[in-house]
């Protein structure tokens, strides 16, 4: 007995000793690692990583920029059996536990033991969220030690709840879904709100291996893990036997979806991203922002669909370059053609494709496209196939599919809408469903054959009385060109740089009645190696010309010897008072055509200019900015135009400056009375020349060289166009008195679109698809008739005042610069020398 009572004395030692030592060791680690550990209050604080979306003015998503896909979300807003699904697999006494469960850690060896898998998990969610928020992913004691006294200090300092919300928000869910909502989205395209049991048992079960039980790489291992925490959940009470049985009959729903953008916008996209980036640094991808732009989402897919379809459709007019590629005939034969076609890159809606068959008889042609597979592509979609040869010259008109095209040729081709096959019985004019369901032929993919252009181009749309872009697009596929044509290429304007030489003559005091001689002209210049002949693009001369018939009809020479009357420095001054880049205008009269460089948004702008009646635009995309919290953070000011004593307007009104480079911080969101920021607008130009501008490029568009744009059936229209020597750049640029578009079609490297190429019949029909769409439902806006205004009838050959009973034509002056009153025949030879120096210079 005694040898009991020593043996029991000595192991109530050894335990009491232990377990002091156990204290100690426990003790000295708490006091040891409490230092380094976290505050809990940074939970509060700490940005869950949320991307940047994009937004077009209308709330149509542009595009999302980040890694991590998440939208956080309220507990509030999650249904209570999705919260008990996570429970029944995480952690089912959560609420009940103080941070750690020793039930649980308990329960989690025994599964390991009996089992040799560990279902249920021995961290707590508590655990879970120090671990996810605070610590590294290293398995380690120190890390365990950590997590297990964070999760006591967070379940001291915050509520259940809140423990549980921030724990469904962080959670990583396979397929950069982060976080409940985000994964919803991704494997069902469902708010939370809308899942079913089965959903719900299938999302909670990724936390403990995103990759193991995820529905798309392991379906079969998922749906055991989902069946496991369906009968955990009747276990615990959560659900009825009924809804068990239900859940697990459930078939696997789960697919990939990603986020679906609803306007093809990527330069704009890009523009934006970019910026975001310049005023946040790389914490842009993941603080949540969102930004709405000032683009339309119907105007941005009209202008995106009006440049490819005018970029194609040049293409087509120059021919068929040949395949992208050739597939021998044993690889032909004996591979995966749909692997195969995997190395060849989609671009924008043209998908490759080899030719797998040809039929000269029945002229047909089969393919294998990728993700279509097996399709046929009909001769008719490929008479347009001429063999290209130079930019002005093509092969014959092709009469079978082999003069296109042979077996192995890996083409471009383009998906086409399925057309509604006739029946038999409408074949034979009877009405009998079961013949009509007996004649239905398996139907099979068509496409039609088509490639990627060479040619580029760009459309920008601005809105002219605040310089908000309506619509912008930069090249053929943002996909195969970074390179943003609309911000960035600097090309000449050619005949599209005229107005700007017109309105500085109108403020010179000159008239649209002005008369200039189109006669050849030759300039000597010792920087040349010959002289000078310019020409008229038609190659033809038309003797003295009224000003306004000089621009409808884009006459060069008149033009020169106009800027020759102006003077070069006085022009090129006025040009900057405009506000359009003089960095690189020629200093000669080459000017005078267009020769200098701008960028297609330099010239968009000028014409904003134009059409609001000569008011300065500052173009800008960005209307807002808001944080993940839906506080706006930025908002575009106001615009204000300002004719007179603007430094006062400025003065007393909360302006924008300039934002540099290197400031993001220089343009604050609001004013502190929460009042929006306005910008003042300054006139640039006269307005009584600006309204006299609109009225001679209204003619461009009624009688010249823009005839092509009264199919839009509207008067308030006006433009011009430009090609440049060679046809290397083609222009468009038109407007009335709210929205100025311009387009711009040309190769990146400079080289001639071909003879027959003009502003025209290449950058007017993409203006005019888009237009078309822009002034949908629009009422016509013209400028308002500026006081100073008066309407002359004029002899249309000498731009005199008619005489009675003379054939004359009415002209708009500026009172003061409108043909003087008619003189008696004595008077008028007395003073018939007076004008005399002034025309003759203008005739010769």
């Amino acid at each position: 007995m005694s040898h009991l009572l020593r043996t029991s004395r000595l192991l109530a030692w050894l335990f009491l000793t232990g377990l002091s030592a156990a204290v100690i060791v426990t003790s000295g680690f708490y006091l040891y690692l409490r230092p380094g550990l976290p505050p809990v209050a940074q939970l509060l604080e700490i940005k869950l990583q949320t991307p940047l979306r994009v937004y077009s003015e209308d709330k149509r998503l542009i595009a999302e920029f980040g890694e991590k896909r998440r939208a956080p979300i309220t507990i509030e807003q999650i249904p209570t059996i999705q919260l008990q699904a996570f429970m029944a697999a995480e952690d089912s006494r959560f609420y009940e536990h103080f941070g750690v469960d020793i039930k649980g850690l308990a329960r989690a060896a025994i599964e390991l033991v009996s089992t040799g898998e560990i279902r249920s998990g021995g961290s707590t969610i508590t655990m879970q969220v120090a671990k996810n928020y605070f610590l590294s992913r290293d398995r380690t004691f120190i890390r365990k030690f950590n997590e297990i006294l964070l999760a006591l200090q967070i379940e001291r300092e915050l509520d259940k709840n809140r423990i549980l919300e921030l724990y469904l928000n962080k959670i990583y869910l396979g397929n950069r879904a982060y976080g409940i909502a985000a994964a919803a989205q991704v494997y069902y395209n469902k708010p939370v709100a809308q899942l079913s049991l089965a959903q719900m048992a299938m999302l909670a079960g990724l936390p403990k291996a995103p990759s193991a039980y995820n529905p798309l790489a392991n379906p079969e291992r998922a749906m055991i893990r989902r069946n496991w925490i369906l009968g955990r959940m009747k276990e615990l009470g959560y659900i009825t036997p009924d809804a068990l049985e239900l859940a697990l009959s459930a078939p696997l729903t789960a697919s990939y979806n990603s986020t679906d953008t609803e306007v093809d916008a990527d330069y704009v996209a890009e523009m934006a991203r970019s910026e975001l980036v310049r005023r946040f640094g790389e914490d842009a991808y993941t603080d949540g922002y969102t930004v709405t732009l000032t683009v339309d989402s119907k105007k941005q897919q009209a202008a995106t669909e009006a440049l490819r379809d005018g970029l194609e459709a040049y293409d087509r007019r120059h021919g068929f370059r040949g395949p992208i590629g050739q597939i021998d005939p044993e690889t032909l034969a004996g591979s995966d053609l749909s692997e195969i076609m995997q190395n060849y890159p989609r671009v924008e809606s043209l998908i490759p494709a080899v030719i797998t068959s040809i039929d000269d008889k029945t002229q047909d042609v089969r393919v294998h496209a990728r993700m279509l597979g097996p399709a046929i592509m009909p001769f008719e979609t490929m008479t347009w196939a001429r063999r290209y040869k130079t930019e002005d010259l093509t092969g014959p008109e092709p009469k079978k599919p082999s003069d296109v095209v042979t077996v192995g040729d890996v083409v471009y081709v383009r998906a086409q809408a399925p057309k509604p096959l006739a029946t038999a019985s409408e074949k034979e004019g009877k009405d009998s469903p079961e013949n009509a369901e007996a004649a239905q032929p398996a139907r099979s993919a068509t496409v039609s054959l088509a490639q990627i252009p060479r040619v580029e181009g760009a459309l920008i749309s601005l809105d002219a009385q605040t310089g908000a872009i309506q619509a912008l697009t930069g090249g053929y596929s943002f996909g195969q060109s970074k390179y943003n044509r609309a911000i960035q290429a600097q090309r000449q304007p050619g005949s599209t740089f005229k107005p700007f030489l017109y309105l500085s003559a109108l403020e010179s005091g000159m008239t649209p009645a002005t008369i200039y001689n189109d006669a050849p002209i030759v300039f000597d210049d010792d920087e040349l190696e010959s002289a000078w002949r310019p020409q008229n693009s038609s190659g033809q001369f038309y003797g003295p010309t009224r000003l306004r018939e000089a621009l409808y009809r884009s006459r060069n020479l008149v033009s020169i010897r106009l800027l020759r009357d102006l003077g070069i420095q006085k022009t090129i001054d006025y040009l900057a008072k405009l506000e359009i880049p003089v960095e690189n205008m020629p200093d000669n009269l080459s000017l005078s055509l267009g020769s200098g460089l701008l960028t297609p948004m330099d010239l968009a702008r000028g014409m904003a200019v134009i059409a609001n009646g000569g008011y300065d635009v500052e173009p800008y995309l960005i209307k807002t900015i808001k944080n993940v919290r839906g506080e706006i953070v930025y908002q575009a000011p106001k615009t204000v135009l300002c004719d007179q004593k603007c430094d006062e307007v400025a003065e007393n009104t909360e302006t924008v400056a300039e934002t540099s480079e290197t400031n993001a911080e220089a343009e604050p969101a609001q004013n502190a009375d929460n009042t929006q920021q306005v910008r003042v607008m300054r006139r640039l130009a006269d307005e009584r020349s600006v309204f006299i501008l609109h009225s001679m490029m209204r003619d461009v568009i009624r009688l010249g060289t823009g005839r092509r744009a009264r199919a839009l059936g509207r008067d308030d229209i006006a433009g011009k166009t430009g090609t440049t020597n060679e046809q290397k750049d083609t222009w468009f640029a038109g407007f009335n008195h709210e929205l100025a578009t311009t387009t711009w079609v040309g190769l990146d490297q400079p080289a001639p679109l071909g003879r027959g190429e003009f502003g025209a019949s290449t950058a007017l029909p993409v203006w005019l698809d888009y237009m078309k769409v822009a002034l949908d439902g629009e009422p016509p806006s013209f400028m308002p008739r500026p006081n100073g205004i008066v309407n002359i009838r004029i002899n249309p050959e000498t731009g005199e005042r008619a005489r009675p009973g003379e054939d004359g034509v009415f002209e708009v002056f500026r009172e003061e610069d409108a043909p003087p009153p008619l003189l008696s025949e004595e008077e008028s030879d007395r003073n018939g020398s007076s004008g005399e120096d002034d025309l003759s210079r203008r005739i010769f």
